[in-house]
């Protein structure tokens, strides 16, 4: 269960930062291609602590640490779109976890329902842990606060000449905020962050067809 795990964030984080590389290709900039990131190979994107060390002990804790990779380098002066191309490159991440999430689903639901497989079944637990995890990043991402994804769809709103403190004090402050929040928000015996999660969960098996689900996670 604890190598499933791991394994499935492992692809999920790959296949999220492959999207970035390839979308900020396709709008005409090449420093991801350039720097061998634009590859699903996972060691390509891997950091020690976030890919590996978190993950595991998340794993091994029962803790929800959802975990990271080394941030995909572009240069926005080179998109196609000067405004919002950088919120295109930052939402295909996250864009990518919801897509495979679906894919996930519908194999499970194939493996459940048209292969009668159980719940006892490594390829039931694994794809399953797939759908979990991309939904877990996806919504993660869309936080409006750097370093996350969501936090260039804020820039681009606020980027007015008047919302200039603003951004600063986002850039400058918003990751420590962010851990704390993280930290304070896993120990709370009724987390924000994956009361969402769940619900959105639940919604996803439930429009597959697959309500039963809601039960077990």
């Amino acid at each position: 269960m604890i190598l499933l795990g791991f394994l499935a964030m492992i692809i999920a984080l790959s296949t999220h930062e492959f999207s970035h590389a390839l979308v900020s290709h396709l709008l005409g900039d090449d420093t991801a291609k350039r720097l061998g990131r634009l590859t699903l190979n996972p060691m390509a994107h891997a950091d020690p602590i976030g890919t590996f060390l978190v993950p595991m002990l998340g794993a091994l804790t029962g803790v929800p640490l959802i975990g990271w990779a080394k941030p995909v380098p572009f240069n926005g002066y080179n998109l196609k779109y000067q405004k919002w191309g950088p919120s295109m490159v930052a939402l295909a991440g996250p864009a990518s976890n919801f897509f495979f999430a679906f894919i996930y689903l519908m194999l499970l639901k194939l493996c459940l329902e048209f292969f009668g497989l159980s719940f006892a079944n490594l390829l039931v637990i694994f794809l399953l842990t797939l759908v979990m995890i991309n939904v877990s990043l996806g919504i993660f991402n869309f936080i409006p606060v750097p370093p996350l994804d969501g936090s260039k769809v804020l820039e681009a709103l606020l980027s007015h000449p008047k919302h200039r403190r603003t951004l600063y004090a986002l850039e400058t402050k918003g990751p420590m905020l962010l851990l704390l929040f993280i930290v304070l928000d896993s120990f709370s015996p009724r987390p924000i962050l994956g009361t969402i999660i769940f619900a959105a969960l639940r919604m996803v098996f439930s429009l597959a067809g697959l309500g039963y689900l809601g039960s077990i996670i």
